[in-house]
């Protein structure tokens, strides 16, 4: 171990995280919240989805986060005519007529996904297998994933034509769905001065895959009380239409609730929210905090929902 009790890596991770944020502030303007919830994904060992329309510097965003931290990144540019080879990598055949495998651009610690739902549902499957098992199967032999490894995806919400939505198997892979809005009118004053100058900002690099995974494991040994886990599984409890614990809403509104994985995603990014603030346990506060991200892509509404214009983000406030 890097650090002598968990107390002094809990203060390590919080100070790292300090300079994460002074470091991205550099480059990225406004978006607090988006930063804090793509570093704790980083930190519980998910992924993320961020949606938002053209232009609110996304790709900027993980692209930064990423030369923040000593990985190695690779960005995926998603069209409809990618294939999943294009992705994983392929056999082919070297000099000496025999079979070699060419790592595909997967083989990274960072993965930038961009505009993922621009390809069908058979090139987004090849990163199912990497997302879940930390692997890739070519030609029946499995590759194993560099570690730490992270998949940021982008999706633009308006685009209609020649998109193909998410699978809910993919989606529920996501650790969380980040929703980006437009910057304030003082924001976006500062992006257009900032970005309108022959001057580049230069980020440093703050954390190694070691420091990383040091704080991956702390994060999964911060104890938590058990009335925090039964307020995390309650709440997703009252997602799923006709159950014990289903809410008034959740019978009206919802076709479909959210499964035990957001229930681990809710305990695993509260206590990365504790340690982030400085506390070395979670509360029911930690876990409302990062309850809109982690099942904002886990419920569907039904045909009432969308009739009334009721959106997702109103239902889970509303159960929360």
């Amino acid at each position: 171990m890097k650090y002598t009790s968990d107390v002094e890596a809990a203060e390590a991770m919080t100070q790292a995280y300090q300079k994460l944020r002074t470091e991205i502030g550099q480059v990225i303007v406004g978006q607090d919240n988006v930063v804090k919830l793509l570093l704790t994904a980083i930190f519980c060992q998910g992924h993320c989805l961020l949606v938002g329309v053209p232009g609110l510097a996304k790709t900027l965003l993980i692209q930064t986060i990423a030369s923040s931290m000593d990985l190695s990144f690779n960005r995926i540019q998603f069209t409809p005519d990618l294939m999943p080879s294009d992705i994983v990598g392929s056999e082919t055949l070297d000099q000496q007529r025999n079979f070699k495998f060419l790592k595909g651009p997967v083989f990274a610690n960072i993965i930038l996904a961009d505009e993922i739902n621009r390809t069908p549902p058979k090139t987004q499957s090849a990163l199912l297998e990497a997302m879940q098992e930390y692997s890739v199967t070519v030609a029946g032999q499995r590759h194993d994933l560099a570690r730490p490894f992270f998949v940021l995806a982008t999706q633009n919400p308006i685009e209609q034509e020649g998109t193909y939505p998410l699978p809910e198997a993919q989606l529920d892979r996501f650790m969380f769905m980040i929703s980006l809005d437009y910057p304030s009118y003082a924001e976006e004053v500062r992006i257009v001065k900032a970005t309108t100058t022959d001057e580049r900002h230069t980020v440093q690099e703050i954390l190694s895959g070691e420091d990383i995974q040091e704080f991956q494991h702390l994060v999964r040994r911060v104890p938590v009380t058990d009335n925090v886990i039964e307020y995390a599984v309650s709440l997703v409890q009252k997602t799923r239409p006709d159950t014990e614990l289903a809410a008034a809403d959740t019978a009206n509104y919802l076709e479909w609730g959210a499964g035990p994985r957001a229930s681990q995603a809710l305990i695993l990014a509260a206590k990365c929210n504790a340690l982030l603030s400085g506390k070395y346990s979670p509360d029911i506060e930690d876990v409302r905090a990062v309850a809109l991200p982690v099942l904002r892509h886990r419920i569907v509404r039904n045909f009432k929902a969308e009739a009334e214009g009721i959106s997702v983000d109103n239902l889970i406030g509303r159960l929360v």
